[in-house]
């Protein structure tokens, strides 16, 4: 039997091609047949040839929202196992990316090994730690402008109209890096 036909399938879909190649190329040594794709259209075509496993969808994709690549995939087939990864994290948008589908939610920079686990990791984990000291308030304004983004569906304006907010400023603030606490 052939030793290709034996290894799954894993859409890969991130902006940054150096990411992607180096990723690529530690899931291969893993035993994954891995598909990449840099954009959002590219990312559903090639879902709708490949029929991936599995998959690992970066949150932001250039200016597109790597959750409507999420819903497409459950769309195509509700068994695909989704991990999203993001530089960006939020409790907003791990929220509806669990709710979308994908079964887990990682922070960059994770190593290949640390999204084999996800990928594979299908119950929750009890003995999680919980965080003792409450949020940061600059952590708090992060959370709040993703929520009200998300409520908007990713549409900037629009979020910056109900936060009462330039768009450019919001901009801006949903460029930076979210503060970790």
């Amino acid at each position: 039997m052939n030793q290709e036909l034996e290894k799954p399938r894993l859409l890969l879909v991130d902006d940054d091609e150096t990411f992607c190649n180096v990723l690529k190329n530690a899931l291969e040594k893993r035993n994954y047949e891995v598909i990449v794709a840099n954009d959002v259209e590219n990312g559903i075509k090639m879902a709708e040839i490949s029929e991936p496993e599995y998959a690992v969808i970066d949150l932001r994709i250039g200016y597109q929202s790597g959750l409507e690549l999420v819903k497409k995939l459950i769309s195509l087939d509700g068994n695909t196992q989704i991990v999203m990864l993001t530089g960006f994290a939020s409790i907003a948008t791990a929220v509806e990316a669990i709710k979308l589908g994908a079964i887990h939610y990682l922070t960059k920079p994770a190593n290949a090994d640390e999204i084999v686990n996800a990928l594979n990791k299908n119950e929750g984990d009890t003995s999680v730690s919980i965080n003792e000291n409450p949020l940061s308030v600059k952590r708090l304004e992060w959370e709040h402008l993703q929520k009200v983004l998300m409520q908007h569906d990713g549409n900037i304006s629009a979020a910056a109209r109900a936060l009462n907010m330039h768009r450019r400023t919001l901009q801006r603030k949903l460029e930076k890096r979210p503060v970790r606490e």
